[in-house]
């Protein structure tokens, strides 16, 4: 079995879409960087690369099995086991995956760029392993809590963090089933439909406000979030921790 050793880690926990395991190049100074002492590296096939990326589903026990007590991290001057941590490559993509014991890949974290190339060049001297999964749950579905990849492609680390408390906004709204709400957020984003917007009941206001925002990132999407966190304790705390700034 082959090993990295040395190697820095920006852990994301409990993060099911592979979008928010930031790369390197959004790693930010507060973010908490950790060394491990020691990884194996096993080569796999794309189809499960990505099912361990974008999911939080059961590993196969035979790799569990290949990597368990394997991985190493120094705590005050001694190296610790961990159960399963371990990083994975396809040889186009890499990814350090750590169970902290259960089954799932709890955490997450990207290689800093050297270390990646390194991992590249030794997984050509390795075999790819085949390990047998449920393929059946990687028909995923996403959902407005769980955006799809497409809605969050091109977005900076900043913008899918405001995007996605902006969907937590919007789900809140649907929540409430208040029209005249519904029906005021809905022309505030789209002013020159009123009229049409005035006839529509609350899932009709509701799916046409989802179906604008959903697409990109722009400022107009920001204002948006803004306005729609405001007066709401815990939608505040998250917008002034990824802005720096109170709400207006």
């Amino acid at each position: 079995m082959l090993y990295l050793r040395d190697v820095w880690v920006n852990w994301f926990e409990g993060e099911e879409n592979g979008y928010n395991v930031c790369e390197f190049h959004e790693w930010r100074k507060d973010d908490y960087i950790e060394l491990l002492d020691q990884v194996p590296i096993i080569k796999i096939e794309s189809t499960l690369f990505h099912y361990i990326e974008n999911d939080l589903n059961d590993l196969p026990d035979a790799l569990l099995e290949e990597v368990h007590q394997k991985a190493y991290v120094r705590k005050n001057n001694q190296r610790v086991q961990l159960e399963h941590c371990f990083i994975i490559t396809d040889e186009k993509k890499s990814l350090i995956v750590d169970t902290m014991g259960y089954r799932i890949p709890i955490r997450k974290s990207r290689l800093i760029p050297r270390q990646e190339q390194l991992v590249f060049e030794m997984a050509e001297q390795t075999e790819t392993s085949v390990y047998t999964f449920s393929e059946k749950q990687m028909s995923k579905e996403y959902h407005i809590l769980s955006p799809n990849p497409d809605s969050m492609r091109g977005l900076t680390r900043k913008e899918r963090q405001l995007k996605q408390l902006l969907f937590m906004t919007l789900d809140q709204l649907h929540s409430t089933k208040n029209v005249a709400e519904m029906r005021y957020w809905c022309t505030e984003w789209m002013p020159e439909q009123y009229g049409r917007i005035q006839r529509m009941d609350f899932d009709e206001a509701w799916d046409a406000l989802y179906c604008e925002l959903k697409s990109g990132w722009s400022k107009k999407h920001m204002d948006m979030c803004e306005r729609l966190v405001k007066g709401q304790p815990y939608f505040e705390k998250i917008w002034e921790l990824e802005n720096g700034t109170q709400v207006n």
